[in-house]
């Protein structure tokens, strides 16, 4: 069976070890494992590497960040003759299935290929740890870590001004990663895409911790719905979401701090720094094991699949339910957290 693997939407740590797992797996049943290069544009273009992936080329890889395919964020599907192109060249390159590692837009392509008739199976990559039937996703541990990490940093230098310092981490619609990080972090205040943001009730919190300790840390979803914003005008990516870098959603929170205490705040921001860099021992094992999965799931013929994470097990789930509604932080979840920033 000759299989093409690709990579797309946004980079994180644990997509070298799911490449590295997969191919090591694959080649115990013989198969042939091609690398697409740059995502779905690769099989839009046609640049497939010129050899098989082998052991040589992904025994060392399990530590690397990134990815070794390389990736982008396009859509064929928005374009008749992209997607004319990627079925053109699966025929082509003579793929018998095609493996993509994705979150909800890379895994919403395999989902409609599918069912188009092309064998498919998805891997969950997303820091946001937002797809649905799956209770983990690589890459979301170590993008956790290194804000954590930041949060640290940040409460010396805050403690040092007196200061209250927003550190913006990634989140678009789903929360996970401000969550863990500012419970682990130890903030005086967390916001979410999926909580309202009430400037009053976090203000008049801050002005408590901070009349105690002298200094606030907040962690804030990039994709936290501010109060007025208009987004009508946003610009968009391939798949139509709004470009999160534009809405400068710590420095607009920090600035409204600021104003309405009166303590000196500032902003940061993790952003891609999130994306790169070695993945955590949990992000190298998990992204190991759903690379495994998946060569089984594509030697069973197990296609429209996703593998995923239950518990303690590797499943496969349906790609199309998936996709379908993006897994967000529970209401009952934050209001537990709420209580270790409630004095």
């Amino acid at each position: 069976m000759k299989i093409g693997i690709l990579t797309g939407g946004g980079d994180c740590p644990g997509l070298n070890p799911t490449i590295r797992g997969f191919v090591l797996k694959a080649l115990d049943y013989g198969f042939e494992v091609w690398g697409i290069r740059e995502g779905w544009k690769g099989l839009v273009k046609g640049i497939v590497e010129e050899k098989p992936l082998t052991v040589d080329r992904v025994e060392e890889i399990i530590s690397w960040g990134g990815t070794m395919l390389r990736s982008s964020r396009t859509n064929p599907y928005k374009d008749p003759a992209q997607l004319a192109a990627v079925k053109e060249n699966i025929q082509k390159f003579g793929f018998d299935c095609i493996v993509a590692l994705g979150g909800e837009d890379t895994l919403g392509v395999a989902s409609k290929l599918w069912k188009d008739g092309i064998p498919t199976v998805g891997v969950p990559k997303t820091m946001d740890n937002d797809l649905s039937e799956t209770d983990y996703t690589f890459g979301f541990d170590t993008a956790v870590s290194v804000d954590v990490e930041a949060v640290d940093r940040l409460r010396d230098t805050a403690r040092s001004h007196s200061r209250v310092i927003v550190l913006e981490v990634m989140g678009r619609h789903a929360g996970w990663v401000a969550l863990h990080t500012g419970i682990a972090g130890g903030a005086d205040w967390i916001t979410l895409p999926e909580v309202p943001l009430d400037y009053e009730a976090m203000c008049n919190h801050l002005k408590v911790s901070y009349a105690r300790k002298g200094y606030g840390i907040v962690v804030a979803s990039e994709g936290t719905e501010l109060p007025d914003l208009d987004e009508s005008e946003a610009k968009l990516d391939a798949f139509g979401h709004v470009i999160l870098s534009d809405r400068n959603v710590g420095e607009t929170i920090a600035s409204e701090i600021e104003k309405r205490t009166g303590f000196e705040t500032r902003s940061a921001v993790t952003g891609h720094i999130q994306r790169g860099g070695p993945p955590t021992a949990f992000d190298r094992v998990l992204a190991s094991r759903l690379g495994i999965r998946a060569a089984q799931a594509v030697y069973e013929k197990d296609f429209g699949k996703m593998v995923a994470v239950r518990g303690t097990d590797v499943v496969t789930v349906d790609i199309e339910k998936a996709v379908g509604v993006l897994r967000t932080v529970p209401l009952d979840l934050y209001e537990t957290a709420k209580t270790l920033f409630s004095k």
